[in-house]
């Protein structure tokens, strides 16, 4: 279908649900068993409904997240769905509150659904509006291996390979250390030597401390990389721990936009980045990150949101690893698909993300 050069935006419909997780994860920071999803559908003038979601983290901040997109969606009604544009006219009107955390959620929630609508009214898939084409997107398998038990732990190691996976990633920041090194241990066993593992803290030691168990982590080799070991903003302090260890170390998923990330990189925090679209500004943020991480030589994975950031990854120069999560399966009516440890990008126009709306009223909170 030829694009309408008049399709605009005739409302926002916003709708929360509670997705129950296969596999609920504890880190160092707490638990979660359900995820709570914020449900966007952007509706134009020419019948054609771009899709996003948001994740909320608990359900105590859906309400304040939903009521803002839904005052953006207001603003913008009326209004081309031209994603520069959009951004750039709530980025004026939320000058003065900042935008950061959740007004930055809210706004990149429309700005996917946004990119969903431009790439239907294309009749192309959005990898192919962004001058890619679809392919397989190497990922790795993040959905469990939380703190546990070990031997629970080294069983779900196995599943989670076993679900088409050559790469995994395990949870650390048990309060003792050695308890950190049992638990790799008993993953790395549990996995075999060509599996690739990925360790994430979680943002739960000090520097001090990041550099001692980092040292100790690169004694047992085998590691990919480090994540968060330290507060994310603290980009001195993570740039102390990188230049400490051998292992690399990883950060990103809580860039607040592209601004952040080019502080981080000028600061030398990390060897890896991996923003999170939802905090990096949509898709429109990470095109912009994108081109901070070629400029910088820097390879750049994702966080989350894995029906989205495929597409976005096929596109990005310094393509690294998709971090593929199931959260938002049960929502869905066109899954995901994994094979060999790649994820196929749909060919369907916009991003794929369609609601199973037996499945969102289930689940509706």
């Amino acid at each position: 279908m030829a694009r309408d050069s008049t399709l605009t935006i005739s409302g926002l419909r916003v709708r929360a649900v509670e997705a129950p997780m296969r596999l609920p994860l504890q880190t160092s920071t707490g638990a979660i068993s359900v995820a709570p999803l914020v449900l966007i559908d952007l509706q134009t003038n020419a019948g054609i409904t771009g899709r996003s979601y948001l994740f909320a983290v608990s359900r105590a901040h859906i309400r304040p997240i939903v009521a803002l997109v839904e005052a953006m969606g207001e603003m913008l009604t009326g209004d081309a769905v031209a994603p520069f544009e959009i951004e750039r006219k709530l980025r004026q009107k939320y000058t003065l509150l900042g935008v950061h955390n959740i007004v930055l959620f809210a706004m990149s929630g429309i700005d996917m659904a946004a990119w969903d609508a431009y790439a239907q009214s294309l009749g192309q898939p959005l990898v192919s509006v962004l001058g890619g084409a679809p392919r397989p997107v190497r990922a790795y398998n993040s959905k469990g291996l939380g703190i546990m038990a070990l031997k629970p732990l080294a069983r779900e190691a196995e599943q989670l390979v076993a679900q088409g996976f050559s790469a995994v990633k395990l949870r650390l920041g048990r309060p003792d250390a050695r308890d950190d090194l049992r638990a790799l241990r008993a993953v790395k066993k549990a996995i075999g030597p060509d599996v690739t593992l990925m360790c994430d803290f979680n943002q739960a030691l000090s520097v001090n401390d990041a550099i001692l168990r980092g040292r100790m982590l690169d004694d047992e080799g085998g590691l990919y990389w480090i994540e968060e070991p330290t507060r994310a903003d603290d980009f001195e302090g993570n740039g102390r721990i990188a230049d400490a260890l051998e292992t690399p170390v990883q950060i990103g998923e809580n860039f607040m936009g592209p601004e952040q990330m080019a502080q981080a990189l000028m600061a030398g925090a990390c060897d890896y980045v991996m923003p999170d679209v939802q905090r990096i500004g949509g898709v429109t943020g990470w095109m912009r990150a994108a081109a901070l991480a070629q400029g910088a030589g820097m390879e750049m994975s994702s966080h989350l949101f894995p029906e989205i950031s495929s597409h976005l990854l096929a596109v990005t120069p310094t393509c690294h690893w998709l971090e593929y999560v199931d959260w938002a399966e049960p929502v869905l009516a066109q899954p995901l698909k994994v094979k060999d440890s790649h994820v196929t990008i749909p060919a369907t126009p916009g991003t794929g993300v369609v609601w199973d709306e037996k499945a969102v009223k289930k689940y509706a909170v």
